[in-house]
């Protein structure tokens, strides 16, 4: 018996940004099935809608793996479908599943069912804000959030600094939007003057911040983050 077909379909970054982030093959992949697995079923739903699903929403099924369910969802149900040879996507709160996202275990659990995985086009902060850092974009890494208690976020700090400028590869990191002020003074104390700093912040968004500078010209203009989702990107040349 032939399996379904699972698709990883990416989600806008940003409110008003659908435009940017859909591809007619999503938006035909979508109206081809009727089942999906999401990390947060409002934004699923309203994310299909704007992307122009044509049947009646009542007509899906729907899996919830957000943070507050998947602990306790039997995580086969996921899967009947896929299993009985029909399609299914898989879809993130924002951006592409399975980057910085929980859904790569969904991902992983497919290959080893065997299912056929396949990942559509779409927005990832995490490439765009790279491609737009004007850094290395053949050795980077990515390193999640960073640590919250100040010493050991400071030492992490100095850690990648170490990093960017021993292998001359990009460091990228993130932190929750109402600690980012926080996190950017103890970037400007603690790293070089000449260390190159990219901020990418609310990518895709009408408010969209992308700035490169090193550390000494960021501290003569210190933008305001908070409440800001962003990406922070360490670089030495």
């Amino acid at each position: 018996m032939l399996y379904g077909t699972l698709f990883l379909i990416p989600v806008p970054l940003a409110d008003e940004s659908a435009l940017k982030s859909y591809t007619p093959f999503l938006i035909d992949t979508i109206n081809s099935i009727k089942e999906y697995i999401v990390e947060n079923e409002k934004t699923a739903r309203r994310f299909l809608k704007e992307a122009g699903l044509k049947m009646p929403q009542s007509e899906l099924i729907i899996h919830d793996y957000g943070k507050h369910k998947r602990d306790n969802a039997d995580k086969n149900d996921f899967f009947k479908g896929l299993l009985a040879g029909n399609d299914v996507g898989l879809m993130s709160e924002a951006g592409c599943p399975g980057i910085a996202d929980p859904g790569a275990d969904i991902v992983a659990e497919a290959h080893r069912k065997g299912i056929k995985v396949v990942p559509l086009v779409g927005p990832s902060s995490i490439l765009l804000a790279l491609m737009a850092s004007g850094f290395n974009g053949q050795s980077f890494t990515f390193h999640g959030y960073i640590p919250i208690d100040k010493a050991d976020r400071v030492k992490k700090i100095k850690d990648l600094e170490a990093l960017a400028e021993r292998n001359k590869q990009t460091q990228l990191f993130i932190e929750t939007p109402f600690r980012n002020d926080s996190l950017l003074d103890d970037i400007l104390k603690t790293c070089k003057a000449q260390t190159k700093l990219c901020i990418a912040c609310e990518i895709t968004a009408k408010t969209e911040f992308i700035k490169t500078m090193n550390i000494a010209e960021w501290k003569k203009q210190v933008p305001d983050l908070r409440k800001r989702p962003a990406i922070f990107l360490l670089f030495h040349a």
